[in-house]
């Protein structure tokens, strides 16, 4: 839908890997203006002193203050502080906030905000009506626009799936994974059948599905690549490979960044995309499902603006039209 409409923008958080992607995206949006990043450690620095490829683009400074001269608020946070710092500001009830945190995810309220949770393709009427919203997680995004169709049609059981993720998965923060000389060439598994997503993830497909009562076995996996995720998950089904892909691309169709290829897909095809792409192999009685998406993008920052275009009634696909590159 075509809308002229502007509307002012604050970010909490800009200094991280999410923060930046939310800055890019915003600062090339039609529809917006940002009126201010928040980082208190980088107070009065320019953001190309943190977002190094900012320099030419913008002229922004961070600052430790807070303005309710918006209408919109992304919270890039990590996980347990954007809960502290609503609790703790004075946020003007007619600003719509986005938490890209997991702090909102299972129905948490605060300070009278309730949070609906941000996965379009399975609610986008809610989003459309929402204030607030919990922005799914990276893992949890792929893994349950992989299994959305199955749990609406009621034809999900125990599920096994691998997810393997690229270093930006971890954050900006330098750990002892997250080095270069012990991530290149390598590979490690990590919360195997304990990620924290998995909670969101079960409470998504029973919502579709309420019979589901089966495990959703989860063994992530540290990738030695930048960004993306890959996520293969299988279970057993009657249907042939056939009835699976008419019921993916009838349960996706109207959805315009989630798309079922009929041919064998790969992670280049997402980097640098708000999309996630399916595809599906009938092994036996087995259906699998692979699917892949950029963590930082459709996974984090970029679902965060696919959110706000619903909420404030832009084009659902604005500022978010990115690929340009493949090699």
């Amino acid at each position: 839908m075509a809308n002229d409409k502007k509307i002012k923008a604050g970010i909490i958080g800009g200094a991280g890997y999410g923060g930046g992607e939310m800055i890019r995206l915003l600062l090339n949006h039609p529809n917006v203006e940002i009126s201010y990043v928040h980082s208190r450690s980088n107070a009065g620095n320019p953001l190309y002193a943190v977002h190094a490829d900012l320099l030419g683009e913008t002229e922004l400074t961070f600052t430790g203050e807070m303005s309710n001269d918006i209408d919109v608020l992304f919270l890039c946070l990590g996980h347990g502080e954007a809960k502290k710092f609503v609790e703790a500001t004075d946020i003007a009830a007619s600003i719509k906030i986005i938490d890209l945190s997991q702090d909102f995810r299972l129905g948490e309220t605060v300070k009278g905000r309730e949070f609906v949770y941000g996965l379009p393709e399975m609610q986008r009427e809610k989003i459309i009506t929402a204030n607030n919203i919990a922005n799914p997680g990276c893992f949890a995004t792929g893994i349950q626009l992989g299994l959305l169709p199955l749990a609406k049609a009621g034809l999900l059981q125990e599920v096994h799936t691998t997810g393997i993720t690229g270093s930006t998965g971890a954050g900006q923060s330098l750990q002892a994974t997250s080095h270069f000389t012990w991530r290149a060439n390598n590979i490690s598994t990590y919360k195997v059948l304990s990620h924290q997503h998995l909670k969101e993830i079960r409470r998504s497909l029973q919502l579709l599905q309420p019979s589901f009562t089966g495990d959703v076995n989860f063994v992530p996996v540290r990738g030695d690549f930048p960004r993306g995720i890959w996520v293969t998950s299988y279970l057993q089904s009657d249907l042939s490979l056939e009835e699976a892909q008419q019921l993916y691309k009838d349960y996706y169709a109207g959805h315009p960044f989630t798309h079922v290829s009929d041919k064998q897909i790969d992670l280049k095809q997402i980097v640098n995309t708000n999309k996630c792409l399916i595809q599906l192999e009938k092994v036996g009685n087995k259906l699998v499902i692979h699917s892949i998406e950029d963590n930082l993008l459709k996974g984090a920052s970029g679902q965060a603006v696919q959110n706000m275009n619903l909420l404030f009634g832009f084009d659902e696909t604005a500022g978010l039209k990115l690929k340009s590159i493949v090699f």
